[in-house]
């Protein structure tokens, strides 16, 4: 070990006496300094705004455009030039000679070349370190183990980089070729991850070999056995590739021997890495103080109840638009979105089969006009080099499963070894793919039974399945909209209230949405029926509509007043109400609570007021109300944009605070039943979901997934809300930011340069 750090000193010294390696840490700090500067400036203003940032510690230091993160992007640059010559230069001058002559290994020099490595990799921490402890001084609830994991990223990629320049200079005697050839070889691990993905036999050892940002997950806070071994394995696999390299230099070894031994030693390398990456014995520690790397604790609790084998099986027709993302050169980045879940059910199985068959996917057609569907996958396998045999027809496909209801497009079905499944899809929206709450809410449903809604027509109420302005669809059974029922753990079902035999017992909210002619006494019994037995209900009128509606709320104490709730405003219709949440809606959920501390709105485009019984046996709590200066009930005017609006109090029109959204509660038995009702229907529609009103910050679909959760007793859909994190003020204001430029922009590199001229001068002396 002596020997060893002696070969450390003596290449530390030659290595601090010249510029490069004073240069490079000189222009790093700047570099980081500048950096941090500008992140210091847009937060300080920021604040100075009277905004709360989010997540300091990740914004100064290790989220995207952080000081850590953006240096790790440029250490590629850095470290071939310090690595070019720590062998090169002893094969060019012929020192190398004197080393093989004195009494030293081959082992002992290269790491002692190495170790001079980690010093220099440890000053370039220490320069970072700098800022982290900054920004620990000034940042209040500053997340330490977060920022420390950050660090230890970069100091294992210095690490690797390092190892590689080290091997790269063994091979060659110029140092320009050897930094060279570390540039080429850092590329090409950094691409390899892309090589031969669609043969299942390379997938996984050139995808593990890749270096392309494997250092992001510890930037992040997350730190994986997989990701720390794969440094140390690729650390310790190019250090013994240099000590062979020298073992062959000073021993005559025939070329086959040679080969063998480099080949069993990148063998043993792989093999140990492929060992790593297996679920099972894989370990995390997320270091984020809200776990951000991590399900949030209703998905964890899911998984738990996830018990017996788990397969996701994805179905890819190659005539959909999506067919790109179930591709075997894609298959480990598709197993990347699962890896939350794979982290805690390390069994999950994932298959994917490849099939072709008729799709709504116009472009296809189009693009291939006059081919049937087998035409056009043949001529696709053509073009992109597919094996055709891997497709299963239309007819063989329809024998394993029916994906008729789905549109045939790319799809993904979970199934327990119970036989339990359940649907996973991706969306029409710039993400396309599911995120924790579509994937979890696809997950609860193989463990709990999926509440089902039931949407009552036959009476010209709303339908679910048009795609019409005032209907449903959207947000009840649209398969391609992320926050559809369907998509978020509800099964949702059309309802006639005629039938006979009364609302299925499995039935767990019905949904009546402006009925435009009465029900029958029957129909009327049939939800006094459900009702009784403690069935939850939303009821939503309109204007107009309170005769035939009256008969469906009186029984609750409720009824819809006549007119039509107006609230005069200059820029729209008195109509047209954006309506905040009361406080005793807030106090319900912090969802509420936060669409009022943030004065969000829920617009209805023409509303009746609500009015109840204080002798009612429902506990009621009005939930939207309109201001009560310049509201009331209008009573005559039924056209707003040619009409104006005009309060007459001879008419009986009175000003008031109008509400326009009550909950209904009382106990049922074991259960309390939850009653929603509402005097617009438009609100939920699909043409006020997609409608934008300049200065309206409208947020109803807020209120739809809220009230879907709160009828289905918080079990759909999946709340994964995470806590705020508390890093979100500094000490310092605006006036610091010019001594943070001094600091970081000047004294740190003008004390560098100090120690570079005092380094030269006592040189120079001697």
């Amino acid at each position: 070990m002596k020997t060893t750090w002696k070969i450390a000193k003596a290449e530390l010294y030659n290595l601090f006496c010249s510029p490069i390696a004073w240069l490079i840490l000189i222009i790093f700090a700047f570099q980081a300094g500048l950096t941090f500067s500008d992140l210091i400036d847009d937060q300080l203003r920021y604040l100075a705004l009277g905004y709360r940032p989010y997540n300091l510690t990740s914004r100064l230091l290790l989220g995207f455009g952080g000081v850590f993160a953006a240096m790790q992007d440029n250490l590629y640059l850095y470290i071939p030039l310090l690595t070019m010559g720590l062998m090169s230069k002893e094969y060019s001058s012929g020192s190398i000679k004197l080393l093989y002559s004195s009494p030293v290994t081959n082992t002992q020099i290269i790491l002692g070349k190495y170790l001079s490595m980690l010093v220099y990799a440890l000053l370039l921490i220490a320069v970072l370190l700098l800022f982290l402890v900054f920004c620990a001084l000034t940042v209040e609830h500053f997340d330490y183990p977060f920022a420390f994991t950050g660090l230890l990223g970069i100091l294992l990629l210095t690490c690797a980089y390092a190892a590689i320049g080290l091997f790269m200079s063994t091979l060659t005697a110029y140092q320009v070729v050897a930094a060279v050839g570390t540039l080429t070889l850092l590329a090409l691990l950094n691409y390899i991850g892309n090589v031969g993905q669609d043969i299942a036999f390379v997938r996984d050892i050139t995808y593990w070999l890749s270096l392309s940002g494997r250092s992001d997950s510890l930037i992040e806070g997350m730190i994986c056995s997989q990701d720390v071994l794969y440094f140390f394995i690729v650390i310790v696999l190019f250090l013994v590739l240099s000590i062979l390299k020298l073992k062959f230099a000073r021993t005559s070894v025939k070329p086959a021997v040679k080969w063998m031994q480099y080949t069993l030693t990148v063998c043993v390398a792989l093999l140990v890495g492929y060992t790593t990456t297996r679920p099972k014995l894989m370990g995390y520690y997320d270091a984020t103080a809200t776990k951000a790397n991590t399900l949030t604790p209703e998905s964890q609790e899911v998984m738990k109840q996830l018990t017996g084998g788990l397969t996701i099986t994805t179905y890819v027709n190659l005539l959909d638009e999506n067919y790109g993302k179930g591709m075997p050169s894609r298959l480990n980045y598709d197993r990347e979105q699962f890896e939350k879940y794979i982290r805690f059910k390390p069994e999950l199985e994932m298959n994917y089969v490849y099939y072709y068959d008729r799709v709504n996917n116009p472009s296809i057609y189009a693009q291939f006009p006059g081919l049937d569907e087998e035409g056009i996958a043949r001529r696709m396998c053509d073009i992109m080099d597919l094996d055709f045999d891997m497709f299963l027809s239309p007819e063989e496909i329809h024998r394993i499963i029916d994906l008729t209801p789905e549109g045939n497009r790319f799809v993904r079905v979970l199934e327990r070894e119970n036989g339990a499944r359940s649907f996973l899809r991706v969306y029409d929206d710039n993400q396309r793919d599911p995120r924790e709450s579509e994937i979890t809410a696809a997950l609860k449903r193989l463990v709990v039974k999926a509440p089902k809604v039931g949407f009552v027509a036959g009476h010209g109420e709303r339908s679910i399945d048009k795609a019409g302005e005032r209907d449903y669809a959207a947000f009840a059974r649209n398969l391609t909209f992320r926050y559809s029922l369907i998509n978020q753990g509800f099964d949702a079902v059309g309802l006639n209230l005629a039938d006979s035999t009364g609302i299925p017992a499995d039935i767990d909210i019905v949904v009546i949405a402006e009925a435009r002619t009465p029900f029958t006494d029957g129909e009327l019994a049939r939800l006094h029926d459900y009702v009784e037995r403690g069935g939850n209900l939303i009821i939503a009128g309109e204007p107009r509509r309170q005769e035939v509606m009256n008969p469906l709320v009186e029984p609750f104490g409720v009824r819809f007043l006549p007119g039509i709730a107006v609230h005069p405003t200059a820029e729209y219709a008195a109509d047209l109400l954006a309506q905040e949440l009361t406080p005793e809606a807030a106090a319900l959920n912090d969802v509420y609570a936060g669409l009022r501390r943030n004065d969000y709105r829920i617009i209805m485009p023409g509303a009746v007021g609500l009015a109840w019984a204080d002798t009612t046996a429902f506990h009621v709590t009005p939930m939207l109300t309109t201001p009560a200066q310049g509201s009331w009930m209008e009573l005559q005017t039924t056209d707003f944009v040619d009409d104006k609006a005009v309060l007459d109090t001879l008419t009986g029109e009175r000003e008031a605070a109008v509400p326009t959204m009550l909950r209904l509660t009382r106990q049922v038995g074991d259960k309390e039943q939850r009653i929603l009702i509402l005097g617009d229907a438009d609100c939920m529609s699909n043409g006020e979901l997609t409608t934008e009103r300049y200065a309206l910050n409208g947020s109803n679909f807020s209120l739809i997934t809220e009230s879907f959760r709160d009828l289905s007793y918080n079990v759909f859909p999946i709340n994964t809300d995470r806590p705020r994190p508390a890093d979100d003020a500094m000490s310092i204001g605006q006036g610091a930011l010019i001594w943070v430029r001094i600091l970081f922009m000047g004294l740190v590199p003008a004390a560098l340069i100090a120690c570079y001229t005092l380094t030269w001068w006592r040189r120079r002396k001697k």
